[in-house]
C-alpha cells in the first residue's frame, strides 16, 4: 500500500519526472530514512547521539531535496501540459526556498498519511458487510460504470463519512502541534504567545462524551452536523484541513470505487490488528484480508 501512496503522491507533487518505478523506488529509500527519524530521532534525541544516523539522515535529506530543487527549476523554466503540485506553489509567488520546504513537506507526510488511510480504510470495512453495501451503492449510483472525476469524488458523500470515520476510530494522526498565536488561559494556567503547544488528538478522538460508542467503526455517526463541526475543529476536515489529508482523502475514494466496485473485502479469521502509534498510526504488522468477486 506505501509502493502505491508514494507513486501517486510522487506523480502529483513531482509530475512525470516519475513515471518510472526505479526513480520512484530512489524516492522511496529516501523518504523512509528521513521520515524515520521525523517520526523517532527527533522527538526522542537519540538522532543527536549518533553519528552514523545523523550522516543517513541528512545524506538522504539533501538527496530529496536535490530532487525538487531540479523540478521546481525546471517548472519555472517551461511550461508543461501536465499541471502539479510544485506548479501551484509556483504560481502561489512562493520563494525558492518555501517551495522547497512546502514540497518537502506535502512528499513525506503525504505518503505516509494517504498509505496509512488506504490501509484503515480496507481494514474497517472488512469488518462491516452492512458499510460495504451502503459505499457500493453509493458507488453504484454515482459512478454507474463511468471513471472517477474529482466532481464524482465530492458527491460520494458516505464515502467521505466511512474516511472520517477511519481517521476517528484508527486515531491515524494521535498528536498535533501548534505555536500558541496569542497568550491563552486554562482555567488557571496561562499559556505564553508562541509557546509550542501538543494537542493529544488520540485522546479526543475517542472520547465517550463526544463520541458514543467510540471503539465502534460507526460512519453513519457522521450524518450528525454537530459532529462533523467537532471532527472540523480538530483539523480533519473542512477549512482546516491539511493539503495532506485533504490529497490523502481523494487518493483513498478512488481505490476504494475501484476495489468496491468490484470486489467484496473480508477480514481474515483470527487476524489480531495492534497498533503502532508514532506521528502517523499504522498496524504494528502487515495487515491481509481475502476478496471475492461481484456476481
Amino acid at each position: 500500500m506505501f509502493s502505491f501512496a508514494m507513486k501517486a503522491v510522487t506523480q502529483i507533487v513531482l509530475g512525470s519526472a516519475f513515471e518510472e518505478d526505479q526513480e520512484i523506488i530512489h524516492f522511496q529509500k529516501n523518504h523512509g530514512t528521513v521520515w524515520s527519524e521525523i517520526g523517532k530521532g527527533f522527538l526522542d534525541g537519540s538522532l543527536d547521539k549518533s553519528t552514523t544516523r545523523k550522516k543517513q539522515f541528512e545524506h538522504a535529506l539533501v538527496q530529496l531535496e536535490s530532487v525538487l530543487k531540479k523540478i521546481i527549476k525546471e517548472r519555472k523554466e517551461r511550461k508543461f501540459s501536465q499541471h502539479i503540485f510544485i506548479d501551484s506553489l509556483v504560481e502561489g509567488n512562493l520563494n525558492d526556498q518555501q517551495i522547497l520546504e512546502d514540497g518537502v513537506i506535502f512528499s513525506l507526510a503525504g505518503c505516509i498519511i494517504t498509505a496509512k488511510l488506504c490501509t484503515w480504510a480496507i481494514c474497517f470495512l472488512t469488518t462491516s458487510e452492512e458499510v460495504q453495501k451502503k459505499l457500493y451503492s453509493e458507488i453504484d449510483q454515482i459512478l454507474g460504470q463511468s471513471s472517477v472525476s474529482p466532481e464524482k469524488i465530492e458527491q460520494l458523500r458516505y464515502c467521505r463519512k466511512i474516511l472520517c470515520e477511519t481517521v476517528r476510530t484508527a486515531k491515524l494522526t494521535p498528536v498535533s502541534a501548534r505555536l500558541q498565536d496569542t497568550e491563552g488561559k486554562i482555567n488557571q494556567f496561562t499559556i505564553p504567545r508562541e509557546t509550542l503547544v501538543l494537542y493529544a488528538l488520540g485522546v479526543v478522538l475517542q472520547d465517550p462524551n463526544t463520541w458514543p460508542s467510540p471503539y465502534k467503526f460507526d460512519p453513519d455517526r457522521f450524518e450528525d452536523e454537530s459532529v462533523m463541526e467537532m471532527f472540523s475543529s480538530l483539523g480533519f476536515s473542512g477549512t482546516q484541513e491539511c493539503p495532506e489529508l485533504r490529497f490523502a482523502y481523494m487518493v483513498t475514494t478512488v481505490l476504494l470505487s475501484i476495489l468496491v466496485r468490484k470486489l467484496h473485502l473480508h477480514s481474515v479469521q483470527g487476524q489480531v490488528m495492534e497498533t503502532k502509534y508514532e506521528l502517523v498510526t499504522s498496524p504494528r504488522e502487515e495487515a491481509w484480508i481475502t476478496v471475492s468477486k461481484r456476481s
